[in-house]
């Protein structure tokens, strides 16, 4: 799906990656979306020239998908 992502607002953002989790694009959207707590907008680490380190955003994305499997599993034990 092609979607807009900079016209999402951050909950919609994060409602449409978890659902599309193998959307790198959206999932670097969210990292970048301007509603992103504090903690977030200095990922992904940058080299000297401003061009993202493939390798930490790699991780980050690793990060995201644990977390947001951790997410659905914490739902799914609450609501079985």
């Amino acid at each position: 799906m092609n979607s807009n992502y900079a016209e999402m607002s951050r909950s919609e953002l994060k409602a449409y990656v978890l659902e599309h989790r193998d959307d790198l694009e959206a999932i670097r959207a969210l990292f970048h979306h301007p509603d992103v707590d504090g903690k977030w907008t200095t990922m992904p680490p940058t080299y000297k020239d401003g061009q993202p380190i493939e390798e930490n955003i790699r991780l980050a994305e690793e990060t995201i998908r644990r977390l947001a499997e951790e997410d659905e599993q914490k739902k799914h034990d609450r609501n079985p």
